[in-house]
């Protein structure tokens, strides 16, 4: 199975790997109570340089997979990250897309393009049969993402985090016949 080398490019996205230059960028919206409510807390600068290790170690360990900066193609501009996990699902490994953008850029279309991208990436490039979205129950604007990549809810989880119990929706879609 190949892992994400190459940027995925799309009409206004460059989608690259995430590096350690990218701290900063990453620390304005992993630090941004806003953006981060689905978490519930803002992160520290420990947590996010946590979170930079951690995507750093997936594109080693977890065949290539991990999420990728966003950033704008007209200026270059870091707009967030999207990309592929390996997340628990009853006890199953399954590829997850994930996103999360920077604040300002929210309603831009910018999730919908880069999740769509990596969808089809997944699917064209990885050759994987399915992905799946995994969302907290009232993050409303990351379900709409899910339902505009074809996603449909298949199952319910809870996550434990930060010391709460967490519902989840899982969505999936699956790669059309003959794909």
């Amino acid at each position: 199975m190949k892992a994400f080398g190459e940027a995925i490019i799309t009409q206004r996205l460059i989608l690259r790997r995430l590096g350690r230059e990218d701290w900063k960028n990453l620390a304005t919206i992993l630090q941004d109570e806003d953006a981060m409510y689905a978490y519930e807390h803002a992160f520290s600068d420990d947590e996010v340089s946590a979170w930079l290790d951690r995507q750093l170690l997936r594109y080693e360990k977890d065949n290539g997979f991990g999420l990728l900066g966003v950033v704008r193609r007209e200026d270059g501009q870091f707009v967030g990250q999207c990309g592929l996990t390996l997340q628990n699902v009853r006890g199953q490994a399954v590829p997850e897309i994930g996103y999360l953008l920077v604040r300002k850029h929210w309603h831009q279309g910018y999730a919908t393009e880069a999740a769509m991208a990596v969808r089809d990436y997944a699917f064209s490039t990885l050759g994987l049969s399915e992905v799946w979205s995994i969302i907290r129950e009232n993050n409303f604007a990351s379900q709409a993402v899910a339902r505009r990549l074809g996603m449909e809810p298949v199952d319910e989880i809870v996550k434990h985090y930060y010391g709460m119990d967490m519902r989840h929706i899982c969505f999936r879609v699956r790669r059309p016949e003959g794909a």
